[in-house]
């Protein structure tokens, strides 16, 4: 637990303005966040890449981080919102290339892993979701994906926690939906 204070000072420290307190903030949550990109991205090169944003997001945006909640909450949000966008990016990406003259099968079940198809799965239902409710993303993200307790997203995104749970139980049914269908 002392390591959990040491960071929440670092972090009053870092968004206070001292630069040398935000280099060791960044060294500190670099393996933290990388382990959270991958809960999203399968493949490491994309990992890497949404941890890199992230950090940056955090130098970029430190000073506005208010205390209003832990600041391992704080990053979590962060680092969610960076992987998603990561994963937008890619996908677009792919999307634009020139198809092949002959038909490549990128889901082939012999050279992609279960659980790398169901994390791309799991990132197309958010999409959809996205789409039709983007109120119920982050709450289901932050309680599924980073395992954050109810109280503590119900702080981060200042909502009773009963309201939180309800968009929970909304964004899952909607998810699972989704996720049915492919």
């Amino acid at each position: 637990m002392p390591d959990d204070l040491d960071l929440e000072e670092l972090a009053g420290r870092a968004a206070s303005g001292d630069a040398n307190a935000l280099d060791a903030l960044l060294a500190r949550i670099g393996p933290q966040v990388l382990r959270q990109c991958l809960r999203f991205l399968p493949c490491l090169q994309d990992a890497e890449e949404a941890c890199q944003d992230t950090l940056l997001q955090v130098a970029r945006n430190i000073g506005g981080f208010g205390g209003r909640s832990r600041f391992s909450t704080w990053l979590y949000a962060v680092t969610a919102n960076c992987a998603r966008q990561t994963y937008r990016s890619l996908r677009r990406r792919a999307d634009e290339r020139p198809t092949a003259v002959l038909p490549i099968d990128a889901a082939d079940p012999r050279t992609t892993s279960v659980i790398a198809g169901s994390r791309l799965d799991l990132l197309e239902a958010l999409e959809q979701l996205e789409a039709h409710r983007p109120e119920l993303v982050a709450p289901l993200v932050l309680r599924d994906v980073c395992q954050l307790t109810y109280e503590e997203i119900a702080e981060h995104l200042t909502v009773p926690v009963g309201t939180l749970k309800s968009r929970i139980h909304d964004a899952r049914r909607h998810v699972r939906a989704s996720l049915q269908t492919t």
